[in-house]
């Protein structure tokens, strides 16, 4: 399993609504690409200066399903975020792999 792990730090003027966005319109896009068997919203707990920050996290089964989500889906994805939230966050992305489950 593969777990794809945005993470974002969203100015506080616009992280509710930024938050709503993602909840009602972003990730529902993502997740009917049909390439993730599931998601979360983590709140990243800690002291932060300009922002709000969070992990959103997706879990495909293998590389393979990640690689075709990135050449044939985040480009677009990821532009839509940005025309709607230019200037007001920053993201970096980072690929875990599991290695075990209890």
């Amino acid at each position: 399993m593969i777990i794809y792990n945005v993470t974002v730090n969203v100015d506080v003027d616009v992280a509710e609504e930024w938050l709503h966005w993602m909840k009602s319109a972003h990730i529902p896009d993502v997740m009917a690409t049909g390439l993730f068997l599931d998601n979360r919203i983590c709140r990243i707990l800690a002291e932060e200066e300009g922002g709000l920050s969070y992990a959103i996290q997706y879990t495909c089964t293998d590389m393979e399903t990640y690689e075709r989500y990135k050449a044939e889906h985040a480009p677009r994805l990821q532009a839509d975020t940005q025309k709607r939230y230019a200037g007001k966050f920053v993201a970096f992305r980072t690929l875990l792999e599991v290695v075990h489950t209890a």
